[in-house]
């Protein structure tokens, strides 16, 4: 050690023999062993395969092989609804992980979209590493990311178009799971090349889960299911984007629970009942004009008042569905006519009806379907008494927020991107309430012939 004196301070200070850390890069073989450890099905494969020819020959070896991979090829094309539920994510997430994700190809990716940097040490390409990777459909891929230092959500956010044009996908979703963990859905192709048939009417009420009404197919090759019970829905879409489809389809699903007494549906259409005229056979109670639509939103509230009353004196939390307390469904087609567009005093009272049931109808079986074109809160006051929100094709970007909640369209809800042509009705965003990832779906479209086969076989009796 040598101590100085700085001649211009004339005060003593050290010159120690500073240590840096070296910046040559572990070796090449351990970097191997790594990444190893963390692929281990990369050497066991060949290894079990090395061992079995060893052990008992080359040829019943390959012929093993042979007849495994020729019986996997032949259980997908036989019967390929429990081969995509099962095998079939499996093996296509393998495949796509070493033919589009694989280490360079995905460095250089994220290092030409800005997401990865150069050690200024070794000179080294630091990218975030891919955790995982999950193919639950054919065009849907689910990548999970471990974040590098000094990266965020925002981070991400601002280059999924960038991501989207790299990786030649259709778009790119990303959320955050935990701390240094991001989900990015990748969507390679449009996943609705087809239109879904109307769900087959059960044949017993008893088959009917009301918290999961089959309603569509989602985008990873799943039932799209629809809650009615202990939630209420909001259905935003433009002319054309296919809001019937989810009137009639989630009425379908439920048609014997209709006819038995377990579900009472009532109708506000005040469109002069063009949509749904063909339904009233199935309906408790049906509104086709203000005056008509104001009686029946204050008989839904007087019976939901009613079944509070009995909750109380009966110190129950909750009601069951029953023949005695059917769930009490009021669907109103375009929301705005009855919250914006009419008179002033009437729409002041509709609003406090409307406000009424929603904050305290879902203990007590009463749920509102709204459905409307415009959703901003000019139009749609009670916009957030809506649990449940679906965005089918809207015109403007702004309005995917309004309904499915800030971010939504920067986390991949591209709902304004929706082509308005008949080939695109039904398809649309829902909010999946575990990952907050939004997932695309398309509902089931329902002929008219549909709707009248369901009026005809699941009207109830006695209906006013």
């Amino acid at each position: 050690m040598f101590v100085e004196t700085d001649h211009r301070t004339h005060r003593p200070h050290r010159r120690d023999h500073i240590r840096r850390r070296t910046t040559r890069p572990a070796g090449g073989e351990f970097r191997a062993l790594g990444w190893l450890a963390r692929h281990p099905l990369f050497l066991l494969v060949p290894a079990a395969v090395l061992a079995a020819a060893v052990l008992v020959g080359w040829v019943p070896t390959l012929v093993t092989v042979a007849v495994l991979v020729g019986s996997v090829a032949v259980w997908g094309r036989l019967h390929p609804a429990s081969f995509d539920q099962t095998a079939g994510p499996r093996l296509r997430a393998c495949w796509r992980r070493w033919t589009r994700y694989r280490g360079r190809r995905w460095s250089g990716v994220l290092s030409d979209c800005g997401l990865a940097r150069e050690n200024h040490h070794t000179g080294r390409l630091v990218a975030p590493r891919l955790v995982r990777v999950r193919s639950s459909s054919r065009s849907i891929d689910t990548l999970y990311v471990r974040l590098a230092r000094g990266q965020d959500l925002r981070t991400w956010e601002q280059r999924t178009e960038a991501l989207a044009d790299a990786l030649l996908a259709h778009r790119v979703a990303v959320t955050r799971l935990r701390p240094g963990l991001l989900a990015l859905v990748v969507e390679h192709t449009m996943p609705f090349t087809h239109t879904i048939p109307a769900p087959p009417i059960p044949t017993d009420s008893a088959e009917i889960d009301l918290r999961a009404l089959d309603v569509g197919d989602n985008e990873h090759g799943r039932p799209f299911h629809l809650s009615v019970l202990g939630t209420h829905v909001l259905v935003a879409g433009a002319t054309g984007a296919g809001k019937g489809s989810l009137l009639w389809a989630p009425l379908r699903a439920l048609g014997p629970a209709i006819r038995d007494g377990l579900v009472r549906v009532r109708v506000i259409d005040l469109k002069g009942g063009a949509e749904t005229s063909r339904g009233v056979p199935l309906f408790h109670r049906y509104a086709t004009t203000m005056d008509d639509a104001l009686a029946l939103l204050t008989e839904a509230r007087d019976d939901m008042r009613a079944r509070q009353n009995h909750m109380r004196d009966n110190g129950l939390r909750r009601l069951d569905v029953s023949t005695k307390h059917p769930l009490d469904l009021v669907v109103v087609d375009e929301l705005a006519m009855l919250t914006a567009y009419g008179e002033r005093a009437q729409v002041r009272d509709a609003l406090r009806l409307l406000a009424e049931i929603l904050t305290q109808g879902r203990a007590c079986l009463s749920t509102v379907i709204g459905y409307v074109q415009e959703p901003s809160k000019d139009v749609v006051d009670v916009r957030e008494l809506f649990p449940t929100r679906i965005c089918l094709g809207v015109t403007a970007a702004s309005h995917v927020d309004m309904v499915l909640g800030d971010g939504a369209r920067e986390r991949g809800a591209l709902a304004d991107e929706i082509p308005g042509d008949p080939e695109h009705a039904g398809i649309g965003f829902v909010i999946d309430t575990r990952s907050r990832l939004p997932v695309r779906f398309r509902a089931a479209h329902v002929l008219d012939s549909e709707i009248d086969e369901l009026a005809d076989t699941c009207a109830p009796a006695g209906v006013a």
